[in-house]
């Protein structure tokens, strides 16, 4: 009893002091800021109301000079894109860290605290492979932008994005995404090819200087915060006219719709599928475990038991399947029992577990074909698992081969999409087969994504299966009959028939058809083509394509 009153009495006072002692920190930051504050030089800039600049109809002529946290985003909190870097490119070690530091960059300061998450985030990161800024940020970048301030944005001449971040976080949504002609962020100190975590005091003024030499558009307007010490005052000074936007005017406006995008943002990457906030984080990092956890036992499950006695047990522990399947399939099916060859079922790709949850829909065993996936996957598979070789006539051979001895799922997409579209669909399911039945496949996760194109491949399964309550939507179309296509002979037929399966599941999920492929996905994401030579034995855990 007196060691658990001695433990007891020694936590409160180690808990007493520290809220003592952050209470006096904070005191002394708000003291220095006054202090500053009252030497600061006044700004002789006029405000105009952000409204006013709504309804001109002569932005074509000028520069619009804007901040990109204060008035182009919806919320000024920059926690969650730094929580985002820090999981997605320096790991779950550095995450927690962030998390922990948290209340100290609250208690800094604005230009303090991020000074601590650009070290605690950046610091020891190779420069060369930081792909966090173009393929991971632009997603939740775009999610926060307001729809009214880039109708204004649209509207301008020459555009001009000044941010405090470092500019490796910015700059590819303000271009690739919103097409801003310029970008003035703050640069990233390097040794040796490595991030130290250190900022350059000043934000490069090369691309004022562009607009200024460059013909046309010479009057300048500024957008910045409502207030009275205007941030970057040398950036702004060439401004005829400062609009400031205030805090009531960012609540009023409504998120920019996904259909408004200058470019539509097919593909994004990252683990995680929430904005990290600090309460989401703290969250996410306490579920960890248990998710884990959790997934190995729906792993056991799937692995060890049989479809109608695991099915209920699946749901039981969170998953959530929604199928439909027309009657006239079913019918078909029932009555093809005798047939030599097996049925091949063509899908969109959403995750690797497509292939199981068609199984797990059909109640019976299937064969998945897929051009690349990692040996984790195919050990943890329950299902039988064949890898494509990328040779057009061996693929055809091995597919018939395999329809011969059963029920056949291929993803002619090659690669997964999480956004509502579907890439180009290969043709060389068209020639395997007489009876084709398309399935449309969606998921939705809460918390981790089951796809990665940067990241370890081995562990996507791990992670879809880590949500609480993933949702898979699973439905079965009317079959299509290729060899109604080849009648006339033609060789162009197998891409009319991949198209029209394409259209078909397209239009039943709601998502829009394209011609990108595989290798325009990587491209984009990871800065290769998808391809991992099989000579490397360790290619199982690495960047490789589906």
């Amino acid at each position: 009893m007196a060691k658990l009153f001695s433990a007891f009495y020694f936590k409160s006072l180690f808990f007493f002091w520290c809220r003592f002692l952050l209470k006096q920190l904070k005191n002394l930051i708000a003291f220095h800021r006054s202090i500053s504050n009252s030497f600061a030089p006044t700004t002789q800039f006029k405000y105009q109301k952000f409204p006013s600049l709504l309804h001109r109809s002569d932005l074509n002529d000028h520069t619009l000079i804007f901040d990109v946290e204060n008035t182009l985003l919806k919320s000024s909190f920059l926690f969650p894109y730094f929580m985002l870097v820090a999981f997605e490119a320096g790991g779950l070690f550095r995450a927690i860290i962030l998390v922990f530091l948290y209340p100290f960059i609250y208690l800094a300061g604005e230009e303090m605290g991020l000074k601590i998450m650009v070290m605690t985030c950046f610091f020891g990161i190779k420069a060369k492979s930081f792909r966090v800024g173009r393929s991971v940020l632009p997603k939740f970048f775009l999610e926060d932008v307001g729809s009214e301030i880039f109708e204004v944005l649209n509207r301008g001449g020459k555009k001009v994005g000044v941010s405090n971040l470092p500019r490796v976080m910015v700059e590819s949504f303000l271009k690739e995404y919103l097409e801003i002609d310029f970008v003035m962020g703050r640069e990233l100190k390097m040794f040796c090819g490595y991030y130290v975590g250190l900022m350059d005091e000043r934000k490069t003024k090369h691309a004022l200087e562009q607009v200024q030499e460059g013909k046309g558009c010479s009057d300048m307007i500024g957008i910045t915060t409502f207030n009275n010490n205007i941030p970057d005052q040398e950036i702004f000074s060439p401004c005829k006219e400062i609009y400031g936007v205030s805090e009531g005017d960012k609540r009023s406006w409504q998120k920019l719709e996904k259909e408004r995008y200058p470019k539509p943002l097919t593909f994004h990457d990252g683990r995680l599928a929430l904005r990290p906030t600090p309460m989401k984080s703290i969250a996410m990092l306490m579920w960890l475990p248990i998710g884990l956890i959790l997934a190995i036992i729906r792993i056991t499950l799937a692995l060890s038991l049989p479809f109608k006695i695991s099915t209920p047990l699946l749901t039981l522990s969170g998953l959530r399947l929604t199928s439909s399947i027309p009657i006239s399939q079913s019918k078909k099916e029932k009555g093809n029992k005798s047939a030599t060859n097996g049925h091949l079922y063509v899908c969109n790709h959403r995750t690797l577990l497509d292939p199981l949850y068609i199984s797990f829909t059909l109640q019976k065993n299937l064969i998945a074909v897929t051009y690349s996936l990692s040996r984790m996957s195919e050990i943890l598979a329950p299902i039988k698992t064949v890898r494509l070789t990328r040779n057009r006539d061996e693929d055809a051979k091995m597919m018939k081969h395999l329809l011969s001895q059963g029920d056949l799922v291929v993803c002619p997409e090659g690669t997964t999409c999480r956004e509502p579209y579907l890439l180009r669909f290969s043709p060389l399911f068209s020639e395997m087969s007489d009876e084709i039945t398309p399935v449309a496949i969606d998921s939705h996760v809460s918390m981790f994504h089951g796809t990665t194109a940067g990241g370890l491949k081995c562990l996507d399964p791990v992670f879809f299966l880590m949500n609480p309550s993933p949702v898979y939507t699973v439905q079965l179309l009317n079959q299509v009959s290729p060899s109604r296509s080849h009648t006339n002979g033609n060789e162009n037929s197998r891409f009319e028939v991949a198209n029209h399966v394409q259209n078909q599941i397209g239009n039943a999920l709601g998502f829009e058809c394209t011609k990108l492929t595989r290798k325009d996905k990587y491209l984009i994401l990871a800065g290769n083509e998808g391809i991992v030579s099989n000579s490397n034995n360790r290619s199982c855990c690495k960047t490789e394509s589906k």
